[in-house]
């Protein structure tokens, strides 16, 4: 039997109703279910032996109830868990990505940038969660507001390669008067290696040649950043 197959003799409907995921919210709101229990909605349906909440339950088991650990799942790494098909991985990547998209809005006001937590923050809607490393440029007008977040390189766990050509180019196309350099580090580790030191130094010579000034360097991760301005060694 598919584990999609809504049929559930472990039925919810046995349940209390202010228990159940869908009438507990209409009964006390969406603030007073688990983060299993909105899984457990999204999911619809159990396996023969399991409810929708425990399939939810060994899903967020999974990812020691962390909802960032779950945001990096993929479609195979949650078609591991008992119950979940390609169906439901399906619907919980679609509801994870609506999550993401929300804090991606931008307001009409563009954003002044005046420290490197403000760095920090501009970049969590493009870099949180990842688990690959990522190389952006935040492009600044003569008021040192945001223009536009660029994604320059894609790479893998471990690094990416930055063309310092491809970041100038895009940097002179959208007229930038400065430019921000931030990547991430999946690993979380907050130490700039010495490539990225070198890249840097030369990013930043290129810079001043073209009179479009690199401003500073920031490593990324889920839980804080490094600034090169900051600890001095921009």
């Amino acid at each position: 039997m598919s584990e999609d197959n809504p049929y559930n003799p472990t039925t919810i409907r046995s349940w209390a109703e202010e228990d159940r995921p869908r009438e507990k919210l209409l009964l006390k709101g969406k603030a007073a279910l688990s983060n299993a229990e909105l899984i457990a909605i999204l999911i619809g349906s159990g396996t023969v032996k399991l409810s929708a909440v425990d399939v939810a339950k060994g899903i967020m088991n999974a990812v020691n109830n962390n909802i960032s650990e779950l945001a990096r799942q993929g479609m195979k790494d949650l078609m591991k868990n008992k119950g979940i098909g390609e169906a439901k991985a399906i619907t919980i990547l679609a509801a994870l990505e609506l999550g993401r998209r929300r804090t991606d809005h931008i307001s009409d006001k563009r954003r002044i940038i005046n420290s490197s937590q403000a760095v920090y923050d501009e970049m969590r809607q493009h870099l949180q969660d990842k688990s690959h490393e990522e190389f952006w440029i935040i492009l600044l007008n003569r008021a040192n507001e945001v223009m536009k977040s660029v994604a320059v390189s894609v790479g893998g766990i471990s690094g990416t390669v930055c063309d310092p050509k491809v970041v100038f180019k895009l940097a002179l196309e959208h007229m930038a008067s400065s430019i921000i350099l931030v990547h991430n580090h999946p690993s979380g580790q907050l130490t700039a290696s010495l490539q990225d030191l070198n890249l840097t130094k030369q990013l930043k010579e290129c810079g001043m040649l073209l009179d479009l000034p690199v401003l500073d360097h920031i490593i990324f991760t889920d839980k804080g950043f490094l600034s090169f301005v900051d600890e001095k060694i921009f």
